[in-house]
């Protein structure tokens, strides 16, 4: 299966009222294991994480309905398309970045 790299995805940045370490490695593997997420982080320790996913192949409500025992707080969004989201993980994008500033 092939996917259009100009395909749109949605990010969240996300910030959680009940979170601790266990929970989030759990729900982050829970998410993990879905077809229409691209990306997820959940930091327990700091209570902010991350979603990026297709919001055809999962919408927001079902995203959220996992998180719900976490309490999460959208506090950010972002569009972003599949060229993008493979350029930014690019680990010698970053290195560069880094060397320019």
């Amino acid at each position: 299966m092939s996917v259009r790299p100009d395909k749109e995805l949605v990010r969240l940045d996300l910030k959680f009222g009940n979170i601790d370490w266990e929970k989030a490695t759990v729900k982050q593997y829970e998410l993990e294991k879905e077809l229409g997420i691209w990306r997820v982080f959940l930091n327990g320790y700091t209570r902010r994480g991350f979603a990026v996913f297709d919001e055809e192949a999962m919408p927001r409500e079902k995203l959220l309905g996992i998180l719900k025992e976490l309490e999460p707080e959208i506090v950010g969004e972002k569009k972003l398309t599949v060229s993008e989201l493979a350029e930014a993980s690019y680990s010698w994008k970053n290195i560069l970045g880094k060397t320019e500033s």
